[in-house]
């Protein structure tokens, strides 16, 4: 905690606000293009996992106990996330790679997450086993720079291998479970060669020059990876981060740049655009043959081996032709916050309808505190959508979006012939109106049209294309739950 004795809460809290709202801009995809997969044991495994619809991201590393954002601050790029709270970039790296010798989370207990997690209706995790600054919260042979090291005081901990004890956790839950991977990594020197400065996120030398560097790198990722495929047990879904290493051919190169110029005011460029060739291709086909069927995530690169798209802190406009997952922040910053101010249950609840009326995920990022357990913020937010979906969770899981989607604060989806007219209340959620319309679809005759968590069938109306539904006095002076309710209506003309 020096650097947040020495500087302030403030200064931290500033650069976190700026990281989160300057990523929802950066993040936006500009071209969500898709190109299909053809192994067939993923696209099965990819259907079933678009019939889970909520899940959990965390972001755990060392970084926590300062509470900034995670690994950024070492990052030599202008931006507001990447500053550092002092000018002497050497010694903040210093720094900043030493707090290993701090890092000991003994009150991390998995089980609890997992329980939590399970009773708010979430059903898969991805846990960040490396993020760019190279630090690996699983016990890997090939780097120092790692929860089981020596110089880490947790590394004696009966539960140090934190990513085997998180996967072993959440399994027992029967939740799926996916290994988010950072492709750069800032702390390995042939990635961050020290015989060269690092101006940006990028690997700081041209792989195209020193090619026996560059094949150590990508040999150093392969062998990481498979580690995660070969001993953490089954895995679901490997989540790669850091969409900048990849192959790029000389036009694309080109044409990046040109992007760049454009956008750029006085045309200054912060990142540079390299050809990282860490070869996708035979990675995954040989982590598939450890882990049949594996959803891959290479984000926010165009091609084959990004098997569902991943929009972050924010939700597309309209339903997507593919697969897709929106990451979200549930409070403070995707790593641990001081005094994080989480979403309320009524925010939560009506962002996961919009996502899944729209044929999407949510994934809800959660922070651990760096002595190993959540915020109760945390699980309190949890906690309300666990009571909510107790009741709903039929028109969340397993269902596919019915056009027109939404008709405003109405959200639609569909199963196996059944329709759910999901109403969400803005003024608070205490109260459901005399009258629910819906203008869009209307019940077959003899459909039972009830409403989740009430055990007596509701009147209701033809009205023009549509109907409405009336709601007697005693449901809505005492309903089911707060803050959205479902009409289920057993078949729609």
């Amino acid at each position: 905690m020096r650097v947040i004795m020495k500087y302030g809460y403030w200064l931290l809290l500033v650069l976190l606000v700026n990281y989160s709202i300057d990523c929802l801009s950066q993040a936006i995809y500009e071209d969500e293009r898709y190109v299909p997969e053809t192994d067939t044991l993923v696209l099965k495994k990819l259907e079933q996992w678009q019939d889970l619809k909520f899940g959990l991201l965390m972001h755990w590393g060392p970084y926590s106990q300062w509470g900034i954002v995670e690994s950024w601050s070492i990052c030599g790029e202008d931006e507001d996330w990447c500053r550092r709270p002092y000018e002497n970039y050497n010694a903040y790296k210093k720094e900043y790679e030493n707090l290993i010798t701090t890092f000991n989370p003994v009150d991390f207990k998995p089980e609890k997450w997992a329980k939590a997690a399970k009773k708010a209706g979430m059903k898969y995790v991805i846990f960040t086993t490396k993020h760019h600054d190279g630090f690996c919260m699983f016990d890997s042979k090939f780097t120092d720079y790692k929860i089981t090291s020596d110089k880490c005081p947790f590394h004696a901990h009966k539960r140090a291998n934190i990513t085997l004890e998180i996967f072993e956790a959440f399994r027992a839950e029967n939740f799926w479970v996916g290994a988010y991977f950072s492709k750069p990594d800032w702390h390995n020197e042939n990635y961050w060669w020290p015989n060269f400065p690092t101006p940006d996120r990028n690997v700081n030398y041209d792989p195209a020059a020193y090619p026996e560097k560059w094949e150590a790198f990508v040999q150093f990722t392969h062998n990481q990876i498979m580690e995660l495929m070969t001993d953490y047990g089954d895995i679901d879904i490997l989540w790669l981060d850091g969409g900048w290493v990849a192959k790029k051919s000389p036009e694309m190169i080109m044409k990046a740049y040109e992007k760049k110029l454009k956008n750029s005011p006085t045309g200054f460029i912060k990142a540079r655009v390299i050809n990282q060739d860490i070869r996708m291709d035979d990675l995954v086909q040989k982590a598939r043959q450890k882990q049949p069927g594996l959803i891959v995530v290479d984000r926010a690169v165009y091609g084959k081996n990004q098997n569902y798209l991943t929009p972050e802190n924010r939700v597309p406009e309209n339903p997507l032709p593919f697969p897709w997952e929106s990451c979200i922040i549930s409070g403070g910053g995707w790593s641990f916050t001081p005094d994080a101010k989480y979403m309320t249950g009524q925010e939560a609840i009506h962002l996961l309808i919009d996502i899944v009326v729209k044929g999407g995920n949510l994934l809800l990022n959660i922070a651990p505190r760096p002595n190993g357990d959540w915020q109760s913020g945390a699980y309190q937010l949890l906690q309300e959508m666990g009571l909510w979906m107790k009741v709903n969770s039929e028109a969340i899981y397993g269902t596919r979006p019915l056009a027109p989607y939404k008709e405003g604060n109405i959200g639609m989806t569909q199963k196996n012939g059944t329709a759910y007219f999901i109403f969400m209340d803005e003024k608070g959620g205490k109260e459901l109106p005399e009258i629910i319309r819906i203008k869009s679809h209307q019940p077959i005759e003899g459909a039972s049209v009830t409403l989740l968590g009430w055990n007596q069938p509701l009147d209701w109306e033809p009205s023009d294309k549509g109907f409405n539904v009336i709601i007697p006095s005693k449901l809505r002076n005492n309903p089911p739950t707060k803050y959205a309710w479902v009409i289920k209506v057993s078949a729609i003309k």
